[in-house]
């Protein structure tokens, strides 16, 4: 484990993040997306790798029913595996946002390019991540990927600890942990 010194002074905002199957099937691009993540200070509260079905994607881009893209999106989000993260930071959704870059590639390679879909999208489906764009989508989208995180349980009984004090990466959990008093970091 490596540790982290983290002391922000406001309460830490929660994003969904979502690494797309474009990124996850190439590991040396999901490693560096994860990278990035922790290169950019965002504390990971949860990880997990999941598959979705055609019907679960329909169900999660229902808003985008109808639109010309709606089709192709739903078929390219069930057609591998994913990584999802609930990612914390004083302003998680507009960081995480801003490090993805511009929905449309083109533009994210001409006007963005260091941004992680300037750098690894491909096409507008293939773009790479996914993040939540408001707190209300948040909410919702960290519910959909992970049923059993209680948000509010979270902010009373983690936040203050990982705004507050000492954290450590578990690198094989892939998520950050409070450090406990007399914990030392493994030689």
């Amino acid at each position: 484990m490596k540790s982290v010194l983290c002391a922000p002074q406001r309460a830490l905002q929660l994003t969904l993040a979502l690494v797309k199957p474009d990124a996850v099937a190439h590991p040396l691009v999901l490693e560096a997306v994860h990278e990035t993540i922790l290169s950019h200070r965002f504390l990971i509260v949860r990880c997990r790798d999941l598959a979705w079905n055609k019907q679960e994607s329909q169900q999660f881009y229902q808003e985008h029913s109808g639109r010309f893209f709606y089709q192709r999106l739903v078929e390219f989000m069930a057609s591998g595996p994913m990584r999802a993260y609930i990612l914390a930071h004083e302003e998680a959704i507009l960081s995480w946002r801003s490090l993805m870059g511009p929905t449309r590639v083109f533009r994210a390679q001409h006007t963005h390019p260091d941004s992680i879909r300037g750098t690894y999208g491909l096409t507008d489906t293939r773009n790479t991540v996914h993040g939540s764009d408001s707190a209300a989508a948040a909410r919702r989208e960290i519910a959909v990927f992970f049923p059993d995180f209680c948000e509010e349980h979270w902010y009373q009984h983690e936040e203050p600890h990982l705004r507050r004090g000492a954290v450590c990466y578990d690198a094989q959990a892939a998520v950050h942990r409070v450090l406990r008093e007399g914990w030392t970091e493994p030689e």
